[in-house]
């Protein structure tokens, strides 16, 4: 890491805000982090914790001095902040580098465009693949992007600078940053990602209502409850990644919509061959995957 800056204002401090916040603050990247957000009891509670240094309430004061912004707000909120803030911005003499932690690029990349006529040579788009079923800056942790990927997202009109500020920021928190167009990266993550909340979401609200749903729960064992799980995290977030992806999301619900309809028929049709080579290559496909992990894992030690 080579950069160090004087101020930080993080826009939004929930798990991933209140996360970075601590993380700059313990790693020395930035000498001083502020934040700015609607909820004054939320704020106030990230200074009590020792998250951030101070806050403000209204924007244009929050931004006031900014050398970082980063945008660490749901995602369509993030289009909203961003709609929000480059105008004011753009007035100073020299812009901040802002960026986001939002799931979803294109649609800041298209509100970003629609605002400036271009890509702004000061906004690289990120996303921390990061995360917890809690939520709220008291489930903050200053190692939540310890040994995770960081995916951004740099434009052709990106300044070097810029882009190098942002990279450094996420390395100092331990993180490992990854680059990928835009469009790669909504879709890649509407298949590892997005897709399976919504399967997790949908399997669990299905079942609920079913009218065994008392003894479907009472007996779930650890399968379930770990396919499961992430139908724990937040629904509004969830919808808003789901709007803001629909595109990317709906092909990849189409395809599994389409995979799951053969192996149907092949149940219905008591095709054992083809149950067994949808099973034999998924298992093929998972081994190898745990693969990866384990020598990810090995690599970060």
């Amino acid at each position: 890491m080579t950069s160090r800056i004087d101020t930080t204002v993080i826009l939004g401090l929930g798990l991933i805000g209140g996360s970075l916040a601590r993380s700059l603050r313990s790693s020395g990247f930035s000498s001083r982090v502020l934040g700015f957000g609607h909820r004054e009891a939320s704020l106030a509670r990230g200074v009590e914790l020792g998250v951030i240094d101070g806050y403000s309430l209204d924007l244009e004061d929050a931004l006031a001095g900014a050398d970082l912004v980063v945008i660490a707000t749901p995602t369509l909120v993030a289009a909203q902040m961003l709609e929000r803030i480059l105008p004011v911005l753009k007035r100073r003499a020299t812009m901040p580098v802002v960026t986001d932690v939002a799931s979803v690029k294109g649609n800041l990349q298209r509100a970003a465009v629609a605002v400036w006529g271009s890509m702004p040579p000061r906004l690289v788009l990120g996303h921390p693949i990061a995360g917890s079923e809690r939520s709220g800056v008291d489930a903050s942790r200053a190692d939540l992007f310890v040994n995770h990927r960081v995916i951004l997202t740099p434009e052709p009109e990106n300044e070097t600078g810029a882009v190098s500020l942002v990279r450094d920021m996420w390395r100092s928190t331990g993180a490992d940053v990854v680059d990928m167009p835009v469009r790669e990266h909504d879709a890649v993550l509407a298949a590892t990602s997005h897709l399976p909340h919504i399967l997790a979401y949908a399997l669990v609200d299905a079942l609920a209502q079913s009218p065994v749903s008392d003894d479907i729960f009472r007996f779930a064992a650890g399968g379930f409850r770990d396919f499961t799980r992430i139908a724990s995290s937040d629904p509004v977030m969830w919808r808003d990644i789901a709007i803001a992806n629909r595109g990317a999301l709906l092909e990849a619900i189409d395809q599994f919509e389409h995979h799951l309809g053969v192996l149907r028929e092949a149940v219905a049709n008591e095709d054992a061959g083809v149950m067994l080579e949808t099973f034999t290559r998924a298992k093929q496909a998972r081994d190898e995957f745990a693969t990866m992990l384990q020598a990810r894992s090995r690599a970060a030690k």
